[in-house]
């Protein structure tokens, strides 16, 4: 697996966008768990929520199902 994150792809554009945007996202784990926040970063392996309390989570990105945003 590569270290470096790969730009060109669409995924990662468009979560380096959402994140720019500060765009609130819904997140689905494979575990059926729900998260909600902003995306604060990305990286090759995870992705790092913050949630309405000011919590930061780490994300496996193989345990998430999808990210979709909240209007």
């Amino acid at each position: 697996m590569s270290t470096e994150l790969e730009t060109g792809l669409p995924s990662i554009r468009t979560v380096q966008e959402t994140i720019r945007q500060g765009t609130q996202v819904e997140i689905l784990l494979m575990t059926s768990d729900r998260l909600t926040g902003k995306l604060r970063w990305q990286d090759p392996h995870c992705i790092c929520l913050i949630d309405a309390a000011n919590q930061s989570t780490l994300i496996w990105r193989q345990a998430i199902a999808y990210i979709k945003p909240l209007t």
